[in-house]
């Protein structure tokens, strides 16, 4: 276990390596010659006082050595300046993650806590009506974008029925957000709602397997009742591959919430990339970038470790 563990780590770690090199790459093939020192000193300045800002900043250093500082930074827990909002990138991300946090935290646990029970049922009740209309559902909801339905659920219950107010309050911390709770509703089930369509279906097709299976048929056999062999022999196996399905999700969520946030002016993480992006602040959007691959490699890597002790039956190679 414990190798495993020290490979899967080291594997992790090259993985980040690689992708801040990529996107110290991005920062010079995408980003304008000195955008930082025109972004600084004003589209006025001369070619002297670049010089001398680039100087002062190592902009005029080899590759390698401004690589080997940019990721002694990131070290450090820097991510740049914004010359858009003239603040750290890193005092950017604390201020605005919380909430961002919370909406992808909540939208999981309430896509998790739906799926995982209606694909269940969608398994023990194949074929009968309940099956079909489920399946058609979330059919619906995972053929359908997420910002679409976002507004949609926006013109019904905030433009139609007046329920909710259509953008969430813009204040910055995740306490003051929370005061006007029922503003987040929409997006939580606006995210989560796409994400039970495909949970469930992979939640009914594993079902599906583990009840083929010929223990199922065993401890039918002696005479185990329905309810012990669904609770202790189907639950279980049914759903070590939403483990895996889980983790591999979290990038999605940063990705849904770009979108939801956009949608519904929620001033977290997302709207702070689409705002980045407007104003071409490269350090936001490349900051944003790093985040969402760092969480693709940590969501593999937990998910591989929460499924190797949740089924001892894999071998950890």
């Amino acid at each position: 276990m414990a190798g495993y563990l020290i490979r899967r780590f080291g594997t992790a770690i090259v993985i980040v390596l690689g992708v801040t090199l990529l996107t110290f790459a991005m920062l010079h093939i995408v980003a304008p010659a000195n955008a930082a020192a025109l972004a600084t000193l004003g589209p006025k300045a001369t070619p002297a006082a670049i010089k001398a800002y680039d100087h002062a900043n190592g902009f005029d250093r080899p590759l390698i050595q401004q690589y080997l500082t940019y990721l002694n930074r990131l070290l450090h827990g820097n991510l740049g300046w914004s010359y858009h909002f003239n603040q750290s990138v890193t005092a950017l991300l604390s201020e605005k993650a919380p909430l961002s946090a919370f909406l992808s935290g909540s939208s999981l646990v309430l896509a998790v806590v739906v799926a995982v029970p209606l694909g269940i049922y969608q398994a023990i009740k194949r074929n009968t009506f309940g099956d079909v209309a489920a399946t058609s559902v979330t059919f619906v909801l995972y053929s359908m974008p997420v910002f679409f339905f976002a507004i949609i659920l926006i013109q019904v219950f905030a433009i139609a029925l007046n329920w909710v107010d259509p953008g969430v309050g813009q204040d910055q911390s995740l306490t003051a957000a929370l005061g006007n709770v029922k503003d987040l509703i929409l997006p939580i089930v606006a995210l989560s709602s796409t994400a039970v369509a495909g949970y469930s279906r992979y939640q009914r097709s594993s079902s599906l397997d583990v009840l083929a299976q010929d223990y199922i048929k065993v401890v039918r056999a002696k005479g185990l009742s329905e309810r012990l062999v669904l609770g202790r022999h189907l639950v279980r196996n049914a759903c070590l591959p939403m483990i895996t399905l889980v983790g591999i999700s979290l990038p999605a969520l940063i990705g849904g919430n770009l979108l939801i946030e956009f949608a519904f002016n929620i001033n977290g993480l997302g709207l702070l990339f689409v705002n980045g992006l407007q104003v071409d602040d490269y350090n936001i959007v490349l900051a944003y970038t790093l985040l969402g691959a760092i969480f693709t490699v940590a969501g593999n890597l937990i998910a591989d470790i929460l499924l190797s002790i949740a089924d001892p039956r894999i071998r950890l190679v």
